[in-house]
């Protein structure tokens, strides 16, 4: 993913009213695979 992506994927989950904190653990988790990072059912 180039950096106009990930700019346009941040915008876009803070519009839909991600905090900063929420896309940091999504983005890790996408990265890393880490499953404490990995988005809870039921959240946004």
């Amino acid at each position: 993913m180039n950096m106009q992506e990930n700019a346009r994927l941040i915008l876009g989950l803070r519009a839909k009213g991600w905090t900063d904190t929420e896309i940091a653990d999504f983005l890790l988790w996408i990265e890393s695979g880490d499953e404490k990072y990995k988005p809870k059912v039921g959240q946004q």
